[in-house]
């Protein structure tokens, strides 16, 4: 079992989750990093800025110590992707990967940020706001870090995926009953899956036109 910052008890998948986001959204920080030629310091920041930047806001919104203050496996797995990124090829990376990647990281951060949010006695629609919000803001960090577009800007389905997955997780636990493995799983592929449409297919939102 993981056990939270202020000791609740979060099961193994929603923990694997959680560090499979951080891992992610570092690798992501880091590869833009590498599309700016930048050094390995630099590398560096953007992995642990990028992969802990979206936990941090939701441990200040639900109010419990920042998860990455109190052991050293998080910042490690921030500083072991950015060495990753740092010593391969850049050919092994297709274009996309960090789309990829980030799709991946939305996902996980969505679904655990609801979680956690539950397990300290969030009720459920602002968990859901605030698995939301935790799971989008490592990728805006990021790119304004980068000087990018943010991608919350862009009409492509971004924001939304990651509401579905926590909303969904809210959803599956509060009112149907599942247990959180299988909730989490579910709703993590839920925004997985649609946040890669987005990314294959193109799908937006529409935008306003008066």
């Amino acid at each position: 079992m993981v056990i939270s910052s202020t000791g609740d008890v979060i099961g193994p998948i929603l923990g694997l989750l959680n560090y499979a986001g951080l891992a992610v959204f570092a690798l992501t920080g880091a590869l833009s990093a590498a599309r700016k030629r930048q050094t390995l310091v630099t590398f560096i920041f953007f992995a642990v800025i990028t992969g802990t930047g979206g936990g941090t806001v939701r441990d200040l919104l639900i109010d419990v110590p920042v998860f990455w203050s109190h052991g050293n496996i998080d910042l490690a797995i921030c500083l072991a992707c950015a060495m990753i990124v740092w010593v391969l090829p850049s050919t092994i990376w297709s274009p996309r990967a960090l789309d990829w990647l980030d799709a991946a990281g939305l996902a996980a951060f969505a679904v655990y940020g609801a979680a956690k949010s539950l397990s300290v006695g969030i009720a459920p629609v602002p968990a859901a706001v605030i698995g939301t919000v935790s799971a989008c803001m490592g990728g805006i960090i990021r790119d304004i870090l980068a000087g990018d577009p943010s991608i919350v800007i862009r009409p492509e389905i971004y924001v939304t995926a990651a509401a579905l997955g926590a909303a969904l997780f809210v959803l599956l636990t509060n009112v149907f009953g599942l247990a959180s493995p299988l909730a989490g799983t579910i709703a993590a592929a839920a925004a997985f899956i649609l946040r890669g449409g987005a990314i294959r297919h193109g799908w937006c939102l529409p935008s306003y036109r008066r």
